[in-house]
């Protein structure tokens, strides 16, 4: 018994990646249900259906159906996972901190950041690694800062977006406007415009083609980061992600009012979504600082009426197949993010089946929730064959600069 400690020990000290012993599954089983949601949010535009003008979409068969799942998709998914994720990420970037401190994490920041941008340039212009890697190095200038500033920065963070849109619809200063006239530009002399936009990538059966309209949407999603003022919301997040890192709150679970939590939040979140839903659909009639209230006040809320829920389901059912089974692809988090972007080319793209515009949006949602399940089970696979996701292997290898065994060894677990 004692030389097994003791072997368990001698494994889990010194620098490294984390280990599985170290692993918090609820904290995998939340990173899981993010990217089903994050595959719930993206696929619409995967599918090029939100590039539809309206009319086109109202001609599709499915188009009475689609409008309702449309309206619950900005009501229960739109912000809600990439919220989830964000905290996440706060939460991971406040145990790499503590473990190897800043030196490190920068590092690990840095190439998460030649990810994104690789991911933004050659795969899809929807990237979210690089606004996540920029907003990690941001959150380094904080992290000294008293919890209680830092939870008052955070908040003031995720509601400084509010005072932008005001300022935008009362005051007249459009922050976006040069970066919107810089993607025209630069889409034009690509080639694409209104006429073609939303069907360029399902007729494109070159690369060049991809690439061209790629380039142009490196330029659409930098006016789509300052337009919805991301940098802020998702700096906001990181903080709150770190604090209850720091705090180690998911080792904590049983001494939290997660029921409670849930409850008070749910009662005011759920209204309030609906009604950001209705402002969304109906192309914001209340004016765009109401719109950035609502996001607000009922986006984060209801991420969080989600993370308590799980946390307290966790709690009763934590041996359970169910939460294993979603942890699975939550371990290699990476991986399944950019390959969702890479299903969504061979199923949507015309270098692939060139599906892209021909399904209406509950087809698509069921398409993202099986590409998802048929995700949790490869990554069931992988993982027991192997100790990190692809792309998680060669992060660590690159953020510690040695190289680390990727094939599980069966070996005698007394046998140190």
């Amino acid at each position: 018994m004692v030389l097994h400690y003791l072997c368990n020990m001698s494994h889990e000290t010194g620098i490294g990646p984390t280990t599985e012993r170290q692993r918090y599954i609820i904290l995998d089983a939340l990173r899981g249900l993010a990217l089903m949601g994050i595959a719930l949010a993206n696929f619409p535009e995967f599918a090029l259906w939100t590039f539809l003008r309206g009319e086109e979409q109202a001609v599709m068969p499915t188009a009475v159906i689609d409008r309702v799942v449309r309206f619950f998709q900005y009501m229960l998914v739109d912000g809600k996972f990439y919220t989830i994720f964000s905290l996440l990420f706060g939460i991971g970037f406040s145990l790499i901190l503590a473990r190897h401190g800043r030196k490190l994490f920068v590092r690990r920041v840095f190439i998460l950041m030649v990810i994104g941008f690789l991911h933004l340039m050659f795969i899809w212009s929807g990237d979210i690694l690089l606004l996540y890697a920029i907003g990690g190095l941001l959150l380094t200038l904080f992290i000294r800062l008293k919890d209680k500033t830092l939870l008052v920065l955070a908040l003031a963070l995720i509601l400084i977006p509010i005072g932008l849109d005001a300022l935008t619809e009362f005051g007249g200063i459009d922050f976006a406007s040069p970066f919107y006239q810089a993607w025209w530009n630069q889409a034009e002399a690509q080639g694409i415009n209104e006429g073609n936009f939303a069907t360029w990538l399902r007729d494109a059966h070159s690369y060049d083609q991809v690439f061209a309209f790629l380039t142009q949407g490196a330029y659409e999603r930098i006016w789509e980061f300052v337009e919805g003022h991301r940098l802020p919301k998702v700096i906001g997040l990181f903080i709150l992600g770190y604090l209850i890192g720091k705090h180690r709150l998911y080792t904590r679970l049983q001494e939290l009012p997660l029921w409670r939590i849930f409850l008070c939040t749910a009662a005011f979140a759920l209204p309030l979504s609906a009604l950001y839903a209705w402002s969304a659909v109906n192309d914001h009639p209340w004016g765009r600082t109401i719109h950035s209230l609502l996001y607000a006040f009922s986006v984060i809320p209801l991420a969080i009426v989600y993370i308590t829920g799980i946390c307290k389901l966790y709690l009763r059912k934590q041996e359970s197949t169910l939460f294993r089974s979603i942890a699975a692809p939550g371990r290699m988090a990476l991986s399944n993010y950019i390959s969702q972007s890479v299903v969504g080319i061979i199923l949507f793209y015309g270098l692939g089946f060139g599906l892209g515009t021909t399904f209406g949006l509950v087809h698509i949602e069921l398409t993202a929730l099986v590409v998802f399940v048929i995700q949790v089970l490869l990554s069931q696979l992988w993982l027991h064959y192997f100790h990190f996701g692809p792309l998680e292997w060669l992060w660590r290898m690159m953020t510690y600069g040695r190289y680390f065994p990727l094939k599980k060894k069966t070996r005698n677990p007394n046998y140190c």
